[in-house]
């Protein structure tokens, strides 16, 4: 076990206690000795391994240029206090506002690269050393924007862990429960750069606030059937197992409709939301079609008519941010719960 760290307000306080006996202090060779024990804490520290959708990865030390790429993301890196630790992040400006947000000083303090999709060349101007992205939340093969190929120019990945390959199929997403994706996330980045004890406080307070919010959830007969609209028309775009919105309607007290589609984001047909019948529908609210036009849709849409939800017109709208992972899952949870009761 590694012997505990001398931080720098204990080297303070001896100063302090030498100086109140009469010796003289350097102030310059007291800066040095406090940067001389950070930096061994560090050495201590690493290298350092974690897995990352099944691959073992080894850092030697916390990267220093991070890009990140959509909302979720981003705020991982900010509820860990890494902002300091990024180049900058990629976001379109249609999923939320974030001005209104836990973490809107972070923001503030970060510089937005692009309101596109992230590239190779917006890294490389970035000077990245490390792209935290996931598959289909930026990497993707048809773009040649990859882990891989960033390897290749000497820049480093770490893969969002909803958006891990499965295995069955290169589009087939999901390897753990939706919650057990974020805890893994901030376990992981949390070792990367440092900061155990901050990523070990928020999983543990993220757990806290998700079982209060179950506490109080509907249970048994009482839970009502849920699906969860994103968009489309011809099919909907809707949550298997693996992604966000299965954890948050489960343990908010809904019965997922699609729980047995072993898959994060994916489409569907309508005839099986019609055959499973839900009994409220949440929509993700982001994009250029708003929230009302895709409830209207759903209330207009003549296949529906007989579905439960539409008949008794019972919507629960959650934001983009609330529904991916992101460190607003376990309120997204509790704000679910309410409206299901």
């Amino acid at each position: 076990m590694p012997r505990p760290a001398r931080t720098p307000a204990l080297i303070l306080a001896t100063i302090l206690a030498l100086s109140g006996c009469g010796a003289s202090v350097d102030t310059a060779k007291t800066a040095k000795a406090t940067e001389d024990t950070a930096a061994e804490d560090a050495d201590r520290h690493y290298p350092v391994t974690v897995e990352n959708c099944g691959e073992r990865r080894t850092f030697t030390k916390a990267p220093e240029r991070v890009v990140t790429n959509d909302v979720g993301i981003t705020e991982i890196m900010f509820a860990l206090g890494l902002e300091g630790r990024m180049a900058g992040y990629v976001m379109p400006d249609n999923k939320g506002s974030v001005h209104q947000v836990p973490w809107k000083s972070a923001y503030e303090r970060t510089t937005w690269l692009s309101k596109k999709r992230i590239n190779t060349e917006l890294v490389l101007d970035a000077r990245a050393d490390l792209v935290f992205a996931g598959w289909n939340y930026g990497f993707n093969e048809s773009e040649g924007f990859t882990p891989a190929k960033l390897r290749t120019l000497g820049v480093d990945s770490y893969l969002l862990t909803e958006s891990c390959r499965n295995g069955r199929s290169a589009k087939t997403r999901g390897v753990m429960p939706p919650l057990e994706a974020l805890y893994t996330d901030l376990i992981n980045l949390g070792k990367v750069f440092d900061v155990e004890k901050r990523a070990e406080t928020l999983v543990a307070s993220f757990r806290e606030q998700v079982a209060a919010a179950q506490a109080a959830a509907p249970r048994g007969a009482d839970r009502p059937r849920v699906f969860l609209y994103d968009d489309g028309r011809d099919k909907p775009f809707t949550s298997g197992a693996y992604a966000g919105p299965h954890d948050i309607i489960t343990r908010a007290g809904g019965d997922h409709v699609l729980k047995d589609l072993k898959d994060s984001w994916t489409t569907v047909g309508w005839e099986t939301v019609v055959e499973r019948d839900p009994e409220v529908i949440v929509i993700n609210n982001y994009g250029d079609i708003s929230a009302e036009e895709k409830k209207r849709f759903l209330l207009s849409y003549a296949p529906l008519a007989k579905v439960s939800a539409i008949r008794n017109k019972r919507f629960v709208v959650l934001d983009y941010v609330d529904l991916v992972e992101s460190p607003r899952n376990p309120s997204a949870i509790a704000r679910l719960a309410r409206e299901l009761r």
